[in-house]
Parts: structure tokens; C-alpha cells; sequence
């Protein structure tokens, strides 16, 4: 079983983020509050669950919270920032959302940027050591991939509805094929150098 909380006596906000590493499409985050002591066995790291069981989830975590909230940053942003910054802007924008006032906050990870003058701890693979971080790891994951599957229809032939932005090689071929979207981030490297061919000696 994951841990409940990490500050104590202090209602605590978990906050992770979804699709830092892709190549299209915007970064999702997610905060989740839990009442004390709440106890969960399912919960764990998005990237350790089956699909059908981030969405089965997803339900019970909306339902068992006492708040939660999804920030998103469009690729445009992450342009414009990089993604770093996004990734931390797109927690901020959930963290703005919630109905409750977090005192604290645990993010996954080892990069934050201060909320709201909030005590705050970055955790490295908190996703899989505190209920509330798996729970917006989650959240973040199924909701940016409800994105990129509503972008896959636009753009069928980049594989999104399957790789969901991240750099496969039916994506990257498609890139070299199609070229880019609106909704690539421009400042990634979409496609890898070109490697030169050297004449033998």
C-alpha cells in the first residue's frame, strides 16, 4: 500500500504530470487531495497500470477525493517556456482549480517551482510511494490520452490514436512523410540528425 501522506496535520495536495516526453500534443497535470488516512491497495504508478484499469481507477479517485483537478499547457506553451516550465505551469493551473485549499504539496519528481508561498516536497518516483501522486499521475495520464485520441481523428495518419504523441517510429516516419502539426512542439527534436555517410578509405 502507497503512503497517505507525507506532511503531517496538513491537508496535502499530490501533483503529477503526463506527456512530457512526447513529441505532439500538450502536457496534462493533475492535483489530487485525499481525506486522511485514505487507503486505496489499486493505486499505483499510471505507467504500472493496464489502460482499462487507469480508467476503472480514474472513477474511484474523482469520486474518493476531496478535490481534484486537471491542468493543461498547449504545445504552443511549451514552445514558447520549455518543457520544464509546462510541465510545472500545467500543475499550477490544477493546483488554481481546486475547490479545497491544499496547506501543502507533494509533487513527483525532483523539480517545483513554489505555489503560493505553500511548504512543498518533490518526491523522485513519488508516483509510486504516496496514494495522492499515483492518483494524479492517473488522471493526467487518461485525460491528455482522451486528448490525443480526440487529435488522432483530426490527424489519423501520426498514430496518436496508438503512441498518443510520443516519439515511435510510425510517428516519426509519418513526421518525415506528412510533416509537421499545429500541435508538434517545434522545439523538440521531431526527427533525429541525419547521419552522414562516410566515404571508405
Amino acid at each position: 500500500m502507497l503512503k497517505s501522506h507525507h506532511f503531517e496535520a496538513r491537508v496535502e495536495v499530490g501533483c503529477d504530470e503526463a506527456g512530457r516526453g512526447c513529441l505532439a500534443g500538450p502536457v496534462y497535470a493533475a492535483a489530487v487531495i485525499f481525506p486522511d488516512n485514505y487507503e486505496n491497495s489499486e493505486l499505483n504508478d499510471s505507467k504500472q497500470l493496464t489502460e482499462k484499469c487507469r480508467y476503472a481507477l480514474r472513477e474511484i479517485i474523482q469520486r474518493d477525493a476531496l478535490a481534484w483537478a486537471v491542468g493543461i499547457v498547449s504545445a504552443e506553451e511549451i514552445d514558447r517556456i520549455n518543457i520544464l516550465n509546462a510541465s510545472i505551469l500545467a500543475m499550477h493551473r490544477a493546483l488554481d482549480q481546486l475547490v479545497l485549499r491544499p496547506e501543502a504539496v507533494i509533487v513527483d519528481g525532483n523539480r517545483f517551482k513554489p505555489y503560493q508561498n505553500l511548504p512543498y516536497a518533490t518526491i523522485v518516483k513519488g508516483d509510486g510511494k504516496y496514494l495522492s501522486i499515483a492518483a494524479a499521475s492517473i488522471l493526467a495520464k487518461t485525460y491528455r490520452d482522451d486528448c490525443m485520441k480526440e487529435l488522432a481523428a483530426e490527424y489519423p495518419q501520426y498514430d496518436w490514436l496508438s503512441n498518443k504523441g510520443y516519439p515511435t517510429k510510425k510517428h516519426r516516419d509519418a513526421i518525415r512523410q506528412y510533416g509537421v502539426t499545429p500541435y508538434h512542439r517545434r522545439s523538440f527534436t521531431l526527427l533525429p540528425p541525419v547521419e552522414l555517410e562516410l566515404p571508405f578509405e
